[in-house]
C-alpha cells in the first residue's frame, strides 16, 4: 500500500479517536452541568420574580398616594361643612364623601390584594434561594469527583494529541492538505474503506476500474461519488462476505 496512503489511514483513525474524547469529557461533567442548570435556573426565576415585586410594589405605592390624596379630601370636605348653605350644597358634598369612601375602600382592597402576592413571590424567593444553596452544596461535592474524571480523560487525550503530532511530523506535506480540505466537511469520515465494492462514506458503489485501483492501493483514490479517500482491506471484505 501506498505509503503516504498508510500514513493517511494512521491519521484518520487518530482523529477518530480524538474527537470520541469530547463526548467523554462532555459525559463526565453531565452530573456538574446539570447543577449549574439548575442554579441558573432559580437564579433566573428569582431575577424574574424580584422584578415582578418591584412592578407591584410601584402599584402599591400609587395607591398609597391616591389613598393619602383621597384622606385629605374627606378633611376638606369635613370643614367644607360648616360653609355648606343649602340642600344642594350638602347633597353634593355628601355624594363626593360617598364616591372618595369608595375609592378608598377599592384601594385598601387593591393594596391587602398586592400585599399578598408580594408575600407569595417572597416565599418563591425563598424556596428557590433554598434550591440554590442546595445546589451549590451539591456542587461542591460532586466537583472534585467530576475535575479528577476530566484531568484523567485530559491526560489520556494529550497522549493520543502527541501521537498525531508525531504522525504529522511524518506525513507528506501535500497529502495532509489534501486529507485536511476533505476533513472540513466530512469530518471523522475523511478515509474509509471499501467494503462490498461500494464507499463506507456514501455508501455508493465504484465502478471496477476505481476499485481496481483501490485494491492496488498504489495511490490515493477518492470516491468518485463523495470525495472521500478510499482504502480497501482484504481481511475487512472477506469478513463482510461471510
Amino acid at each position: 500500500m501506498n505509503k503516504h496512503l498508510e500514513q493517511l489511514i494512521d491519521l484518520s483513525v487518530i482523529d477518530k479517536e480524538i474527537a470520541e474524547y469530547e463526548p467523554k469529557i462532555a459525559n463526565a461533567k453531565a452530573s456538574y452541568t446539570k447543577l449549574i442548570a439548575r442554579q441558573e435556573e432559580a437564579n433566573s426565576a428569582m431575577e424574574v420574580l424580584q422584578e415582578e415585586i418591584k412592578a407591584e410594589q410601584l402599584k402599591k405605592q400609587k395607591h398609597d398616594l391616591h389613598l393619602a390624596e383621597l384622606s385629605e379630601k374627606l378633611v376638606k370636605n369635613s370643614k367644607r361643612g360648616s360653609d355648606v348653605k343649602n340642600e344642594r350644597e350638602a347633597k353634593s358634598l355628601q355624594l363626593e364623601d360617598e364616591i372618595a369612601k369608595e375609592q378608598i375602600d377599592f384601594a385598601n382592597e387593591e393594596i391587602a390584594r398586592l400585599d399578598t402576592i408580594i408575600s407569595n413571590k417572597n416565599e418563591q424567593i425563598a424556596e428557590l434561594n433554598d434550591t440554590v444553596t442546595s445546589v451549590n452544596d451539591e456542587l461542591k461535592s460532586v466537583q472534585g469527583d467530576v475535575d479528577a474524571q476530566v484531568a484523567s480523560i485530559e491526560k489520556d487525550r494529550q497522549i493520543v494529541f502527541d501521537k498525531k503530532t508525531e504522525l504529522v511530523s511524518e506525513v507528506n506535506q501535500k497529502a495532509l492538505a489534501f486529507y485536511e480540505k476533505i476533513r472540513r466537511w466530512a469530518g471523522e469520515s475523511s478515509v474509509v474503506k471499501v467494503k462490498r465494492q461500494a464507499c463506507h462514506g456514501c455508501y455508493l458503489k465504484i465502478s471496477d476500474k476505481v476499485f481496481f485501483e483501490v485494491v492496488r492501493g498504489e495511490e490515493i483514490i477518492t470516491c468518485p461519488h463523495c470525495g472521500r479517500i478510499l482504502y480497501y482491506e482484504a481481511e475487512e471484505e472477506n469478513d463482510s462476505v461471510a
